[in-house]
């Protein structure tokens, strides 16, 4: 976490990042209800879909005050057709980066507050973990991300190896991870039994203070004859936790490198850093037989060039079976630099794994709906923000932030000692981490700017549209999935979240024969619906291989897509059955003349040798308007 004591002045978009701005004055901490009474996700019906609905609106323009949070509302259908209204379609055909997880962080003053202050009783702790992490009955947090060692928001500094001062440890025999056996890591591990999808990040605020040049605690660099050291450090710390029953699935080499003074830090530049990890860290993982991923970065937007560059430009690096990834701040710059990243290197997964809420925050609800949406819009497979919990005075706090908020407060020492308050940040993470599960994947959504939004698809098939209303007067939304569409007024400042399950075939597009040369109907040979089977011209049957549902572009029997082999564009590259993926080899589109056009290629389905005998391959060509390229088509 940076320090709030100076103003950022590199923002590019100022409304959608709270540290951005300078503070100018504190607002009002978040007072939602003590007990959040979350329901059940619903399963829905075929065609016709049922869609649940779940809302959560505040009622002050900081967007603190929660009148309803995640509350479920009266589900609502799909009906034939479309309709006015602010319009997002939902193609679940093309997909995009698969999801991670999404939660906050299990500081030493979360833990503690939950744990061994005296504040909570044991019930009350538990209950809450429920609230926190369990799927059914909370809102199911997967993904921590713990401080190795303290940061701002601890009761004092400590590491894993602190030595008197003048005393030094190379070998690290006094290494312990002691401090956390009190309650970050009972917490973390509680967490994982109520979730076990829940993943783990490790990341350093300081070195030892023995390992660096100024011998502190506060910035500071790395000494390099310490490398080899510290290297072994974090090889320690991950075979600790894995033999108390957590392992670690990702760590960073610096949280926030050169940020900041007054609470601990430390000072990297990028060639550092990249030499530590290439030659150092990742060496050490391999060497202790650890699979744990490595991530770049872990600061903002704007320090790519300086502090990330010269790891991910390493291919060796990018290439280690350890690397995994990049991990992005909120605090300055801009998202689009996630996807600038993106299209530089495809295969590197990018993780958004901080970005606390905080008084100086305008509008918290907003904030919140924003990051969510635009993070994962541009690539982001995490959503990560800062301490799980703060208490009624946002500490205990050690230095740098004593302005940031949690997901909940726990009131200790003052009147209210005891109880919990669940902050509007924990309704925002639920519209995400109760729907959408890890191993879903983003799928295609319309963007709107009055209404926000992204849209997954579960492992089990369900969908999950996340929304937000960005204006001030209620809108009406229609979201089209297939030939399908429902109507939902979306109240001014209103996050809501719509699940459904079933394919746009049982829920939107018509199903139907594709017709075509000499009267006879494209078939999957054999009827199987294995991956690579051809798709041939047969007599029409009326068998379940010869019937294909049209969705938004794609064409899909037996379960599966009308694709081109490979994802070839030539003419004569084969038409076959495989999984739906959403890429250009499985879209098409209407032609001229009764043709069916891959857009990709320009070239249009073809009878091939102009033959209509059974068994005859269908395949791409130069679209030439002959009877082999007409074809009949179900619409949708």
């Amino acid at each position: 976490m940076r320090s709030l004591t100076r103003p950022h002045t590199g923002s590019t978009r100022l409304h959608r990042t709270g540290l951005r701005r300078a503070v100018t004055g504190l607002l009002a901490a978040a007072v939602a209800v003590v007990t959040p009474m979350l329901a059940t996700p619903l399963t829905a019906h075929a065609a016709g879909e049922s869609v649940q609905v779940w809302l959560t609106t505040t009622s002050d323009s900081g967007g603190r005050n929660v009148v309803k949070g995640l509350e479920q509302q009266a589900p609502i259908a799909f009906t034939a057709g479309s309709g006015s209204g602010q319009s997002v379609t939902v193609d679940e055909n093309t997909r995009y980066q698969q999801f991670e997880g999404a939660g906050a962080s299990f500081t030493d003053t979360a833990a503690w507050l939950m744990n061994s202050s005296g504040a909570l009783s044991a019930a009350t702790r538990d209950a809450v973990m429920k609230k926190l992490f369990d799927p059914v009955n909370g809102i199911g947090i997967d993904f921590l991300r713990n401080p190795m060692g303290a940061s701002d928001l601890a009761r004092d500094n400590y590491t894993f190896d602190d030595m008197p001062s003048g005393q030094t440890d190379p070998g690290l025999a006094h290494f312990s991870i002691a401090h956390d056996l009190a309650d970050v890591l009972p917490l973390t591990k509680q967490a994982r039994q109520l979730n076990p999808a829940v993943k783990v990040m490790g990341v350093p605020w300081s070195a030892p203070a023995w390992m660096k040049d100024n011998g502190s605690m506060s910035l500071g660099w790395l000494q390099a004859q310490y490398y080899g050291a510290y290297a072994q450090y974090f090889a320690k710390y991950l075979q600790a936790y894995q033999a108390a029953g957590v392992p670690v699935d990702y760590i960073s080499a610096q949280n926030e490198p050169t940020c900041c003074g007054g609470y601990p830090s430390m000072q990297w530049n990028g060639s550092g850093l990249a030499s530590f990890t290439k030659n150092n860290l990742l060496p050490a993982l391999h060497t202790a037989g650890l699979s744990t991923k490595v991530l770049a970065l872990d600061w903002n937007w704007d320090q790519y060039d300086a502090f990330a560059a010269p790891t991910l430009d390493d291919a060796a690096i990018r290439n280690d079976p350890n690397f995994g990834g990049m991990a992005w701040h909120g605090y300055g710059g801009d998202v689009a630099q996630q996807t600038t990243v993106h299209n530089r290197y495809p295969t590197v997964k990018a993780f958004d794994t901080e970005h606390s809420g905080g008084t100086w925050i305008a509008n918290q609800q907003k904030e919140d709906m924003h990051n969510l949406i635009d993070y994962t819009r541009n690539w982001g497979q995490s959503w990560v923000k800062w301490s799980l919990a703060v208490d009624q005075n946002m500490g205990p706090h050690n230095g740098g932030c004593g302005t940031c908020t949690g997901l909940v407060t726990v009131h200790n020492g003052d009147s209210r000692s005891g109880q919990v308050d669940y902050t509007v940040e924990y309704y925002t993470m639920g519209h995400l981490t109760k729907f959408v599960k890890p191993g879903a994947y983003r799928i295609a959504s319309t963007a709107n700017t009055s209404v926000p939004n992204v849209a997954w698809r579960n492992p089990d098939g369900s969908k999950a549209l996340i929304a937000y209303n960005d204006t001030g007067s209620a809108q009406p939304v229609r979201v089209n999935w297939g030939n399908q569409s429902f109507a939902y007024t979306l109240p001014a400042g209103a996050s809501a979240t719509f699940t459904w399950t079933g394919t746009p075939g049982n829920g939107g597009g018509s199903t139907g024969a594709i017709t075509g040369f000499g009267g006879k109907c494209a078939d999957v040979a054999a009827g199987s619906s294995a991956n690579g089977t051809a798709v041939q011209l047969y007599d029409c049957n009326g068998s379940a291989a010869q019937q294909w549902t049209a969705s938004a572009g794609t064409y899909k029997a037996l379960g599966k897509c009308l694709d081109l082999a490979a994802g070839g564009t030539a003419n004569g590259t084969k038409a076959q059955l495989y999984d739906c993926n959403g890429t250009g080899a499985q879209q098409w589109q209407p032609g001229s003349g009764g043709t069916l056009v891959n857009p990709v290629s320009g070239r249009c389905l073809d009878a091939t040798g102009m033959s209509s005998a059974n068994g005859t391959r269908l395949q791409i060509w130069d679209c030439a308007g002959g009877a082999n390229q007409q074809w009949t088509v179900p619409t949708g």
